[in-house]
């Protein structure tokens, strides 16, 4: 009875708080919340208002179709068009590694491994991996297909960047997936629908909008990406002469847009660093462009 009375008087207590105290708190956190979103969003956009406005004066018709400066001589003419091919070569071919691979590895996650030992060890590494800076990447990728055939090769790049990718798919794949209600996975197998056809033909299906968009992640993940490509595809002024041989894409240095910035942005010639920006630029809008292409895309598949 006495412990009854207490509660009471606790609750009473409890009840007769001034919320003076905790309205006080929630207001600082939603200004500083404000502040803090806002702050972010001036950053951006002064960074871009910058890059826009120092590498407009880049583009013209010559970036997009003449090589980069070959020698300290050219201060003037040239482009960043063999860096520009350079730079989709790599990341499509790194690209056709990485996705379907990571792909299929977030499917076993989700769909199969779930809480199992092996699922929960690759969870365990790609969480790792994606934490490995990546430059640690780049030299790694150095040591086990530079150093053997003893040239750098686009090659080389690719496989560094796939190894940067990979875990960002796998992971965003088992989230994607695992937001599919259980419901889905239920009906089909009950029609007697094997599981793997269950797996591809529905759960991924009405998952598709993540994964696209997941995929599309990976990629701009390693976009901007420099230090990989410093100890593996490396640069060159020159065009991209086919697939093997020197200036091959396994056969030596290939240009890339991230690398030739790198170059370019220290050289004591304005035109050179006017190349540099004019780089950034194409980064910054193709980035921003193949966000914009993928939402479209959904959007219009919604309504189809």
């Amino acid at each position: 009875m006495t412990t009854t009375v207490a509660q009471a008087g606790n609750t009473g207590q409890m009840r007769r708080r001034p919320v003076a105290g905790r309205k006080l708190v929630d207001r600082l956190v939603k200004v500083s919340s404000w502040i803090a979103a806002w702050f972010g969003i001036f950053v951006m956009g002064f960074l871009v208002y910058e890059v826009i406005k120092r590498g407009i004066v880049a583009i013209n018709w010559d970036f997009f179709t003449q090589p980069t400066p070959q020698d300290a001589t050219m201060t003037s003419g040239g482009g960043m068009a063999n860096a520009i091919v350079g730079t989709l070569v790599i990341t499509l071919c790194a690209a056709l590694m990485a996705i379907p691979t990571g792909f299929l590895g977030g499917v076993y996650l989700a769909e199969f491994g779930r809480n199992g030992r092996v699922a929960t060890m690759v969870r365990m590494v790609a969480n790792v991996i994606m934490g490995v800076p990546s430059i640690v990447v780049g030299v790694f990728a150095f040591g086990i297909i530079v150093k053997p055939v003893q040239h750098y090769s686009g090659f080389a790049g690719s496989v560094a960047l796939a190894f940067i990718m990979l875990p960002v798919m796998a992971r965003t794949t088992e989230d994607i997936l695992n937001l599919v209600p259980n419901e889905l996975r239920e009906s089909g197998l009950a029609m007697g629908a094997p599981r793997w056809k269950v797996t591809l033909g529905v759960i991924c299906r009405a998952a598709r909008g993540g994964l696209i968009t997941g995929a599309t992640l990976a990629i701009v993940r390693v976009a901007g990406e420099t230090a990989p490509l410093l100890f593996t595809a490396l640069s060159s002024p020159y065009w991209m002469t086919g697939l093997f041989g020197p200036g091959g894409f396994f056969g030596g240095p290939v240009a890339n847009l991230t690398k030739t910035m790198f170059d370019f942005s220290g050289s004591p010639y304005s035109y050179w660093v006017q190349l540099a920006w004019g780089g950034a630029l194409v980064i910054i809008v193709a980035v921003l462009g193949m966000n914009i292409l993928v939402r479209l895309l959904f959007q219009r598949g919604k309504e189809w």
